[in-house]
């Protein structure tokens, strides 16, 4: 049966997943009534003293400017989070956000966290309801279609009823 040549269909996209459908830096998903799908969470390895002028991952490619401290989150682009995420990308740790410093690794990322009260074991979010996948994809020069097709067999995934913020 085909459809009445007045009828309109819209083809719902990346709006199932509470992804936005346009540029999320004009108008983010809220502005449009939507609300993330999906979380990528983990678990803070460990807390590193990191020292002015030392650096961190691989290639050296984020040096320290002052003597800080990184959480080690174990996360990495073999668990689906993007290889190609900028330093700066947010990880929301706790109650707060913290920029990704290096790069990220097979297995782990490093955020920068100063001297903010972070210890091993704290969640870490990576996308969900606190960090829009789309800008995470943004800064991985991305779209966060790729984030969400492209997570691991090896994450544990969990059918939450309602919303994702518990």
């Amino acid at each position: 049966m085909q459809p009445a040549q007045d009828e309109e269909f819209v083809r719902c996209g990346i709006a199932v997943y509470g992804g936005t459908p346009g540029d999320w830096r004009t108008q983010p998903a809220a502005g449009f009534g939507l609300r993330p799908a999906m979380a990528l969470r983990s678990r803070v390895l460990a807390v590193q003293e990191v020292a002015a002028g030392a650096s961190v991952g691989y290639g050296s490619t984020w040096t320290a400017a002052r003597d800080t401290r990184v959480a080690v989150v174990a996360c990495g682009y073999a668990d689906g989070y993007p290889r190609a995420a900028a330093a700066g990308t947010p990880v929301r740790i706790a109650d707060a956000s913290y920029p990704l410093a290096g790069r990220v690794s097979m297995e782990m990322l490093t955020a920068e966290i100063g001297d903010a009260e972070v210890r091993p074991g704290d969640e870490a979010e990576l996308w969900g309801p606190r960090v829009a996948a789309d800008e995470v994809a943004q800064r991985a020069g991305t779209i966060s279609y790729e984030l969400f097709a492209g997570l691991s067999h090896k994450q544990a995934r969990r059918i939450a009823a309602g919303d994702l913020a518990g």
